[in-house]
């Protein structure tokens, strides 16, 4: 067995060649030399040989061209190992006329995708090969497509347990504080119960609070659970302007005290969004979460979180594209971390809950859509996170 030497070289981590599998050397050879000029060709004499081949290389190899008849195992035996152990190659059978039925056979099987027959028609092959070159490579990129949508569903799943857990956490323990304050009715009390504050409205708060943060993780849940409905409707079209997203999480976020109040909000430039709902929801609300923890931790005052619909110029000579700010007023963000926070799980709030994984989450969901984040911080002064959206987004 022996690759094509001439021709261009790609990139290796993608299947991009042909193997032609027959036991007739002269065969190989005036296959390699006849189709090498627009293909990369490996050849192999046997059953066994292609096998091995497969098994070092099979991540190379895009199409496989097989003769029927060889000595031991047939071409359709080949075909069959191949279709069940390597299912990206596209799998052609070369057939004399004589071996029609088998052919056929082997078709409805679906063993092979096509059948070129003896001897070879130098057009009709060449074309056989490049339409299952292009098929082999687009369903490895569907394919790709789908491994990288269940890692951002898997990830976007534990990131979602996460901003989930964090409200239900509260709730937990303002119920527990709530239990501490109990006692027991006295017996001549009709089961009455009894809550002892520690000071006027207490108790109240904790409702109150425990009931945001309640219906903040169930707004986070009901969107997700809305998008799994969606997926299974080819006729939906999701049409979400960037002001809708803010309103959404300005009136659903669980803000404690007079944190709304600190909330300013400019929606003159508004536009259309890319993708879904649910991610960029819980983008936002993450970005929200941090300014908001920025300022708990070093009150300024009067404090300030900003959201800023707006656009901006990504990079000098780019042209300005529409963005989305979120900016406080806090203690900012040292220099020396600032580069660091979009690339690697860092926190600045490991005491207070913080993971790190946020600003990476949304890294990774503006990336998907064509966008960028950009970091600005000066110590003193606050953070501004820009989120990018595509130039096509209005």
């Amino acid at each position: 067995m022996t690759p094509q030497e001439p021709g261009p070289v790609p990139d290796t981590r993608v299947a991009h060649a042909v193997l032609l599998v027959d036991d007739e050397p002269q065969a190989c050879k005036w296959f390699a030399r006849l189709y090498g000029d627009e293909f990369v060709v490996f050849t192999a004499g046997g059953v066994d040989d292609a096998l091995a081949l497969l098994a070092a290389r099979g991540h190379e190899v895009a199409v496989l061209v097989t003769d029927y008849r060889m000595p031991g195992r047939d071409g359709v035996a080949l075909l069959s190992e191949v279709r069940h152990r390597y299912g990206h190659v596209a799998r052609l059978l070369v057939s004399a006329y004589a071996d029609k039925d088998v052919a056929m056979a082997a078709v409805n099987q679906g063993h092979v995708q096509q059948i070129l027959e003896k001897p070879l028609d130098q057009a009709l092959t060449r074309r056989a090969l490049r339409e299952a070159l292009a098929g082999s490579v687009r369903a490895a990129c569907e394919r790709e497509l789908v491994e990288r949508r269940a890692t951002a569903l898997r990830e976007t799943l534990g990131f979602l347990a996460h901003e989930v857990s964090t409200p239900l956490a509260t709730v937990r323990g303002y119920l527990t504080a709530m239990r501490d304050r109990h006692q027991a009715a006295p017996s001549d009390d009709d089961g009455m119960a009894h809550l002892v504050q520690r000071r006027p409205g207490e108790v109240l708060h904790m409702i109150d609070a425990a009931q945001r943060r309640a219906d903040y993780a169930q707004s986070l849940v009901a969107t997700f659970v809305q998008t799994a409905r969606d997926a299974y409707r080819a006729d939906v079209v999701v049409s979400l302007r960037a002001s809708d997203l803010v309103r959404a999480v300005r009136d659903e976020y669980p803000f404690d005290g007079d944190e709304a109040r600190w909330l300013v909000c400019d929606m003159a430039a508004d536009f259309s969004l890319p993708g879904r709902r649910d991610l960029l929801y819980l983008v936002l609300c993450t970005l929200v979460k941090n300014a908001l923890l920025a300022l708990r931790s070093s009150l300024p005052d009067p404090p300030v979180l900003g959201i800023a619909l707006t656009r901006a110029v990504p990079a000098p000579g780019l042209p300005a594209q529409p963005a989305m700010e979120v900016s406080d007023n806090g203690p900012g963000i040292p220099p020396d971390l600032l580069p660091r926070l979009t690339r690697e799980p860092l926190t600045t709030r490991a005491e207070s809950g913080g993971s790190g994984m946020g600003l990476l989450f949304c890294q990774r969901v503006m990336r998907s859509l064509g966008g960028s984040v950009e970091l600005r911080s000066t110590p003193g002064q606050g953070v501004t996170v820009r989120l990018f959206f595509p130039l096509e987004v209005q």
